[in-house]
């Protein structure tokens, strides 16, 4: 539109990045660190004791050992950082603990769970398959390799029977 001078009416909308910065910086709402660090501590705590209640619920009610109880309390975790993922809780738990969601096997276990439930339209191959190790993926392989490479270490140092 055009003014009665032949000048528009509307600002140029082009920012350099640094006036985008300061636009969006104005615009960011306040993050407390030390607020974000007890909601981490607080729910990624939360986490640990539940996986400790369950393994001691394998141990004290299924008679394993502790060692023999680790893998199917891992399970579990999974299974119920799972079952939240799909009735859309976990997401929320994440949202506001932030990393302390995160960090835990439950989180890794959400981020597949949810890679593949935004997907699951494309197939199952192409879309859950294809989509569910996009940030998975990177993790498995950096796990894989630092074992090797620390198991490597354990060797040539001799370590291997301790």
């Amino acid at each position: 539109m055009a003014t009665t001078t032949g000048k528009s009416k509307y600002k140029k909308m082009t920012m350099s990045p640094k006036e985008y910065q300061s636009f969006a910086k104005k615009r960011e709402p306040s993050r407390t660190v030390w607020g974000n660090c007890f909601r981490a501590f607080l729910v990624g705590g939360t986490i640990c004791l539940l996986g400790q209640v369950i393994q001691d619920l394998f141990v004290y009610a299924a008679g394993m050992s502790k060692t023999a109880a680790s893998n199917p309390t891992v399970a579990v975790l999974i299974l119920i950082s799972v079952i939240l993922t799909c009735l859309g809780v976990y997401d929320k738990i994440a949202q506001w603990a932030g990393a302390g969601s995160a960090v835990p096997v439950t989180g890794f276990a959400n981020s597949m769970c949810s890679a593949a439930l935004e997907h699951r339209s494309e197939g199952l191959v192409l879309g859950v398959g294809g989509n569910m190790f996009k940030l998975a993926g990177s993790v498995i392989v950096f796990g894989a390799v630092a074992a090797f490479v620390i198991s490597i270490i354990y060797m040539v140092l001799g370590l291997e029977g301790h």
